[in-house]
């Protein structure tokens, strides 16, 4: 295992209801808020802490460990994960006329995707509570991530995905020593699934925002952001969202670097963006409700394919806390977003990524995004794992 240096000890205080604010031992093992069966968030106490806590010489998300949960080096299962870059995209800036359009590429974590954040920090707090099984319902990206880190770590892993996912991201969990279980349906037939095998075997379920840690693990993208903007955030940041852990991680970082007077100026306006064949969140936002005639479909872009995602208030709450908005791209638009990006700037996205880009070009052309403005999107993951 790599062998991490600290600067500074984990500052976890608890576990707290998203909803109530009930208090849950963060030193035992826990899943959701079982009061009110929402998820439960992290808290620390960043009182003294400052961006002169951040082990600079790291190169991953581990710099941040002030403000993360593992409480040992010892149990830290990393494959240096974190840190991606962030590249300008001048050309297509031009293209659809705005001033500065960015994009933060975290295609090249371990596993190929931003999926590496969340199971690094869940598997290295499972190897510290003790956690000998694990089992994960996944759209494919978090089942492979899963996969490498449970090998590393030498805990069993379970993936149960859809037959339909790319060969590719089904043979990595298998190559991982995985225990692979493919059923017909979308990620929540294989949460179904997770949840019932869970249940007899005793394996923890990793089920997104259905356990605290994965969602600390994302928040690093919300540190390095202001890390890598030198602490003055972008105005708009484009997110391609499933179950919303990465969305409401940014978020959550912004508020901790807040606490520590780390951040000038305004936050950023979030925008959260889906495929038209399964947008639940956008029709919440939009309308309040699920239509009756919602009737969710495969999407080419796996990780937007969620259709009753857990943390809902929570994504809700991080888009009117920002101002911020959520819009749907076609299937066909994500196609043409890949092949854009990748003749203008070089780049070869993950349709999720490239529905970023889509997004923001008809967010510039309805006025909603102002010429002026620095724009940041994010690509969570890279287009040769979908072959």
């Amino acid at each position: 295992m790599i062998q991490v240096a600290m600067q500074s000890k984990s500052t976890i205080q608890s576990l707290v209801c998203t909803k109530c604010n009930t208090s849950y031992d963060h030193a035992s093992i826990q899943q959701f808020a079982t009061c009110c069966n929402v998820p439960l968030s992290a808290t620390y106490d960043l009182v003294g802490q400052s961006i002169h806590s951040i082990k600079r010489e790291l190169y991953s998300m581990w710099r941040y460990q002030f403000a993360l949960p593992v409480l040992q080096e010892e149990n830290i299962v990393s494959l240096q994960e974190g840190f991606t870059p962030i590249s300008k995209l001048k050309k297509l800036a031009a293209s659809i006329g705005i001033q500065s359009l960015s994009i933060k590429d975290e295609s090249v974590n371990p596993t190929g995707s931003f999926k590496a954040r969340g199971l690094s920090m869940g598997v290295s707090k499972a190897k510290e509570l003790g956690i000998r099984k694990m089992i994960i319902p996944t759209a494919g990206n978090a089942g492979g991530a899963m996969s490498a880190y449970c090998a590393k770590a030498g805990i069993e892993a379970t993936v149960i995905m859809p037959k339909h996912t790319a060969e590719t991201l089904k043979e990595e969990c298998r190559l991982y020593g995985a225990d692979l279980i493919l059923i017909d349906g979308l990620i929540d037939a294989c949460g179904k699934k997770a949840r019932e095998i869970a249940a007899t075997t005793g394996a923890f379920d990793m089920s997104t925002m259905k356990e605290p840690y994965r969602l600390e693990g994302k928040k690093t993208l919300g540190y390095e952001i202001a890390e890598q903007y030198n602490w003055e955030l972008p105005d708009v940041i484009i997110y391609p969202t499933g179950g919303g852990t990465g969305l409401i991680g940014i978020w959550k970082a912004f508020h901790e670097l807040i606490s520590m007077k780390a951040i000038h100026g305004n936050l950023p306006r979030m925008v959260l963006v889906q495929s038209e064949v399964c947008s639940p969140m956008v029709s919440r936002f939009q309308t309040g409700i699920l239509p009756d005639t919602f009737a969710p479909k495969p999407s080419a872009a796996y990780g937007l394919a969620v259709p009753y995602p857990f943390a809902t208030d929570m994504m809700l709450n991080v888009l009117y806390e920002s101002n911020g908005s959520a819009l749907t791209v076609s299937e066909q638009e994500m196609e043409m977003g890949v092949q854009r990006i990748a003749k203008t700037e070089g780049m070869l996205l993950s349709l999720e990524g490239a529905a970023t880009f889509m997004a923001a070009e008809k967010l510039v052309a309805s006025g909603w995004i102002k010429p002026e403005e620095k724009i940041l999107l994010l690509n969570t993951g890279s287009w040769y794992k979908y072959r």
